[in-house]
């Protein structure tokens, strides 16, 4: 029984291939390198470089690996960068997905565990987000993240896939040194770039309607969040039916400044930050509920925040 993992060589990708690993489930994944990584991928799994786009690509590997079901997570992740290129942003993860879909329908699997986001809520009135809330994604990849339910969606109803979407928000941390974030865009990078480089982090906005006037957000562990793909995929494999989405969120969050507190506990670096003035478009909360997914995903935050900091610490200080 062989999962296809899509963006597999990823940061939070070869953590689900690690994941699956560990519970004796095979995988192979497929990634085109783009912001993947060769060496993140597992000895013993396969690897096959190159595109969800080539649905050839994608229907021969599944053919060739007696694959099952999918864990969907390639795709272009900046939603910041999405404004400026767009069009590059659906044909990678609308476009792309939709050619994945059809070489699955092609081979005859019918079961996948979709990597959606928390952008497709865009800026929540709430206080909480629940499944319930209204999707109103501001940003093309946001948009391009609810049509990739949507297909999905619409997929199932015209052929019986079988699946599942995990929204989730700032994911941080490492279940292993030899992981680690990447991403040019993502706060935990940029603080510890930042330390391990001399300068002072930053905090933009101080004066939010929060408790300590810095924005709150859900921030969640790596190693979870993998196992809560392994989850969704365990039911979908065992013939069981799963919610269309589900939120993978802390119900409560933490703010930038309790970040910044616990990277300097975690890294042994004491720092002030600096701050300067709030970036457009930036809400002052974002939490969601995870209660739907713990009863059916069996999702818990296991790490605390300081496990989060010293974990992703311990990665960057190991690269």
């Amino acid at each position: 029984m062989t999962w296809l993992v899509t963006g597999g060589a990823g940061y939070i990708g070869s953590h689900v291939v690690r994941a699956f690993g560990q519970v004796g489930l095979d995988t192979v994944v497929l990634d085109d390198l783009s912001s993947g990584h060769r060496a993140f991928v597992p000895e013993g799994v396969p690897l096959v470089e190159g595109s969800i786009l080539d649905t050839d690509l994608v229907a021969d590997t599944i053919s060739q690996h007696a694959v099952v079901g999918v864990v969907h997570l390639a795709g272009f992740k900046y939603a910041g960068v999405s404004v400026d290129r767009p069009l590059h942003t659906y044909d990678q993860n609308v476009t792309g997905t939709a050619h994945l879909l059809e070489a699955m329908a092609s081979q005859g699997v019918d079961a996948i565990v979709f990597s959606s986001s928390a952008a497709v809520y865009g800026t929540p009135d709430v206080d909480l987000v629940t499944e319930a809330t209204p999707t109103t994604p501001e940003s093309p990849y946001g948009e391009s993240k609810l049509i990739g339910e949507w297909l999905l969606r619409d997929q199932g109803r015209a052929a019986g896939l079988r699946h599942t979407s995990l929204r989730y928000f700032n994911v941080v941390g490492s279940a292993t040194p030899d992981l680690y974030d990447t991403s040019p865009h993502n706060l935990f990078p940029l603080v510890l770039d930042a330390l391990v480089e001399g300068r002072t982090p930053r905090i933009n906005g101080t004066d939010y309607a929060t408790p300590d006037g810095t924005c709150v957000r859900d921030y969640i562990h790596v190693a979870d969040l993998a196992d809560s793909h392994v989850a969704a995929a365990q039911v979908l494999a065992g013939g069981g039916t799963l919610e269309p989405v589900y939120n993978l969120g802390s119900g409560d969050g933490v703010s930038v400044r309790q970040i910044m507190t616990a990277m300097a506990e975690g890294t042994g670096i004491p720092f002030e930050p600096e701050t300067a003035p709030r970036r457009p478009g930036d809400p002052a909360r974002i939490v969601a509920s995870g209660e739907l997914a713990a009863r059916d995903l069996g999702w818990q935050m296991r790490h605390t925040l300081l496990d989060m900091v010293t974990s992703a610490w311990e990665a960057r200080q190991a690269h």
